[in-house]
């Protein structure tokens, strides 16, 4: 587990971290967001020693980082995918470092064939591309094979193919009972990925919550319901706003639109009329638009006259966030 208590960063008279009080527990993927300028990168580096707290507390399984005797079988961690000396192959670079914490060599082949660059190992990382720089940083996350991984944007250059990849190994060492704190901007990855979100904005805590309740608490109760017959459809219509707090509306194809009724209760109210659906789903936003609204006062560069950005913006340009 990764314990953060008060923890604070200053650069002269910039708060870059505000008293940030989190647990990062076992067991779960916990996704990390902020917009840029948020704070993000600066907690990763205090939680690995890289850059020293102002005030409070940074502890990997209840120690520094700096206190831990084997830093690699601790924690694996990926801040920057391209600090790789570029005139070393992948291999040596990943052999330098298990030989740094006491890991057998024969560790190296095996996270090379995990992350899909076994055949690549020898070339000079130099000529790796985006996407492969981010398969040697998450191999040599990997190495020591730790029970805490510290992942900042590890699809950055990826392929569909290798985005799903990182998606399951990541839930995958999750339910192995490790520790999975990821950071990143891409939201539809985020939203399929992560159990748990923690969220900050200008380095305050702004959300510590499980993305189910979340997205639950961004968006009010609302359904969609296909019922194809005519008749049952005007009765279901009339039960519905009879009730208070209840609008419906209606699309084509025999489509309502419901707000203020979950879709369990509107299955519910139509088994009890003895209407037919053909289709009956809940209606949530998306994670976003839940995290649009929630940060739309902590954007440190905001664009034009709008708080909302364009989809992919974000993505394509990941600015650095310490002063």
């Amino acid at each position: 587990m990764i314990t953060l208590r008060g923890l604070t960063k200053r650069y002269g008279e910039t708060v870059a971290v505000d008293g940030l009080t989190c647990d990062i527990k076992a067991g779960r993927v916990t996704g990390f967001l902020g917009p840029n300028g948020a704070g993000k990168s600066t907690t990763m580096r205090m939680i690995l020693g890289l850059d020293h707290p102002t005030r409070g507390r940074a502890l990997i399984a209840g120690v520094p980082y700096a206190s831990l005797r084997r830093p690699l079988c601790a924690v694996g961690a990926m801040l920057d995918a391209r600090a790789v000396h570029p005139a070393r192959s992948g291999r040596t670079h990943l052999v330098a470092q298990a030989r740094s914490n006491g890991i057998p060599v024969r560790r190296v082949d095996e996270v090379l064939e995990t992350v899909g660059l076994a055949k690549a190992a020898r070339r000079p990382a130099g000529t790796y591309s985006l996407g492969m720089s981010g398969r040697l940083g998450v191999a040599g996350a990997l190495l020591g094979d730790p029970p805490v991984l510290v992942l900042d944007e590890p699809v950055n250059g990826l392929d569909p193919d290798g985005v799903r990849w990182i998606r399951r190994l990541v839930r995958d060492q999750a339910a192995e009972g490790r520790t999975v704190f990821l950071a990143s901007h891409l939201m539809s990855e985020m939203q399929l990925t992560a159990d748990h979100l923690v969220v900050i904005g200008r380095g305050r805590l702004l959300s510590d919550t499980p993305m189910a309740e979340f997205l639950a608490a961004a968006s009010p109760a609302s359904a969609r319901a296909v019922v194809p017959d005519p008749g049952e459809r005007a009765t279901l219509v009339r039960r519905l706003a009879a009730a208070d707090g209840v609008r419906v509306g209606t699309a084509e194809a025999g489509e309502l639109t419901v707000e203020g009724r979950t879709a369990a209760e509107i299955g519910d109210l139509a088994h009890h009329c003895g209407v037919r659906l053909h289709g009956l789903s809940d209606v949530r936003v998306s994670l976003e638009e839940a995290y649009m609204d929630l940060t739309a006062r902590s954007v440190e560069y905001a664009t034009g006259a709008s708080t909302t950005k364009t989809p992919g913006a974000s993505e394509a340009a990941h600015e650095g966030e310490t002063p």
